[in-house]
């Protein structure tokens, strides 16, 4: 089996992508509340710096994926174009204007917590860069996120199981590379605990609702990478025999079969090329947790996968405004 890697040429590609709808307003889906006439803004008016990409969240994980390909090619020929963007975005007065934008009580609830997540994901990649200027700028927003997990977790008494934004275990995984990045030994301790109450008695998941038409996550993968990313290697173990038993075999099997993609155009049936490499994502992070057979399967079932996946990641914006941030994701677990 060949390996699917990320290279220095898809890198550039992926960052001339992500660099050509950043900074792209319109169309634009707006997540917001408007509590009277003053409140019907433009989306650069209301998000100084992630106005672009369709909506605020995926603008978000954009900014994480130039972030991650410049520090990870720094050579690349679109190189200095992220730099100067970020010089442009990552500075005191437009973070200011994201702060303030969560300051109304109406946005409370705001991207939770998929936004959330990414947005601590992020901050916390900003915390690898040489350059500390932008990590430092963006301080005060991710601050504002971190402490509302912390408020959110202790009165969130259900998790979300859902294959979409709305996924608990997403937000809690992407959350714990934040608190780790920054040494916030306390958010980490939160965030295992909340897996634990959540999903620590799951078992022999059936996974019979995946996919949906909607899904972009797979609600039993993400769950499990979450709890990888949690838990100590041989709880995470002992834990998997228990949620997904049946691995081995090939079971649950719709966990194992790509998910067929009708119409790239409809943003909605788009969602499942990400579930394609979401789900890589997942397969090969959680076999970095198998030591045994399994590993291998899992390895070869994230491979056909990111082959459903990576040849549609451009072509039609409603999947070009995302997917090579889950494409990359793969393919650097």
């Amino acid at each position: 089996m060949v390996r699917s890697i990320l290279t220095a040429e898809l890198s550039a590609r992926f960052a001339e992508i992500a660099l050509g709808h950043v900074g792209r307003e319109y169309p634009n889906k707006p997540d917001h509340v408007l509590a009277g006439p003053a409140d019907a803004r433009t989306p650069r008016e209301l998000h100084p710096i992630f106005y672009g990409s369709y909506d605020w969240h995926s603008c978000v994980h954009s900014y994480w994926l130039l972030a991650y390909l410049l520090r990870r090619f720094p050579e690349i020929a679109p190189a200095a174009r992220i730099r100067a963007l970020f010089d442009g975005q990552f500075v005191a007065d437009k973070v200011a204007g994201e702060c303030a934008y969560l300051a109304a009580p109406t946005a409370r609830g705001f991207k939770r917590p998929y936004g959330w997540a990414w947005l601590l994901k992020l901050a916390a990649e900003l915390t690898h860069h040489d350059d500390r200027r932008w990590s430092q700028a963006l301080a005060p927003l991710a601050e504002i996120f971190a402490q509302r997990f912390r408020d959110f977790l202790p009165l969130a008494t259900y998790p979300v199981r859902v294959g979409t934004h709305f996924n608990t275990a997403f937000g809690l995984r992407m959350a714990a590379d934040y608190a780790t990045a920054t040494e916030d030994d306390a958010l980490t301790a939160l965030l295992c605990e909340t897996g634990l109450r959540w999903y620590g008695e799951d078992a022999d998941c059936p996974a019979w609702g995946e996919p949906s038409g909607d899904d972009f996550q797979s609600s039993a993968l993400i769950e499990a990478e979450c709890m990888r990313r949690l838990l100590p290697r041989a709880e995470f173990a002992a834990w998997l025999d228990r949620f997904l038993p049946r691995i081995a075999q090939h079971q649950p099997a719709t966990l194992f079969r790509p998910a067929t993609v009708s119409d790239r155009s409809d943003g909605k049936i788009a969602h499942l090329d990400g579930l394609n490499l979401s789900r890589a994502w997942c397969w090969r992070s959680i076999a970095s947790g198998l030591d045994d057979a399994r590993r291998g399967l899992a390895e070869e079932t994230a491979e056909h996968h990111l082959a459903a996946g990576l040849p549609h990641i451009a072509g039609d914006y409603m999947g070009e405004h995302w997917l090579a941030t889950y494409a990359v994701l793969a393919l650097e677990a």
